[in-house]
């Protein structure tokens, strides 16, 4: 397969993520000491929001994933790459996900954090 881009610039590109665990995200709100918690919960939300394995909305999750990952990461990729491969990215992208997808149970993870100013 052709690559779409040249390798010098694909090993240049980086995106640096670190998702934090909620102990990590109650330690540093007490270390920082301006904020108390209220509350602190973890949401495991599965990567495809359509329950009924019959609809055809279901049958293409990886769509709605490949669209939500595009939406944050096509600003970057831009910046960095030509735009006359993005749509050929994210279509290998959501065929992979697809891929994922039929074999396992996948989801995201969010921590939702809510807080009140001390001394208020």
């Amino acid at each position: 397969m052709r690559a779409l881009v040249e390798e010098e610039k694909l090993d240049s590109f980086n995106i640096p993520q670190y998702t934090s665990s909620p102990s990590e995200v109650k330690s540093e709100v007490e270390m920082e000491g301006y904020f108390g918690i209220d509350r602190l919960e973890v949401f495991e939300i599965n990567w495809n929001a359509y329950n009924d394995k019959s609809s055809d909305f279901y049958k293409d999750g990886a769509y709605n994933v490949a669209k939500c990952m595009r939406a944050v990461a096509e600003p970057l990729l831009l910046s960095h790459f030509s735009a006359a491969i993005i749509d050929e990215v994210f279509s290998r992208y959501r065929k992979i996900v697809a891929n994922i997808m039929s074999k396992e149970r996948t989801e995201f993870i969010n921590v939702t954090v809510a807080m009140t100013k001390k001394g208020w």
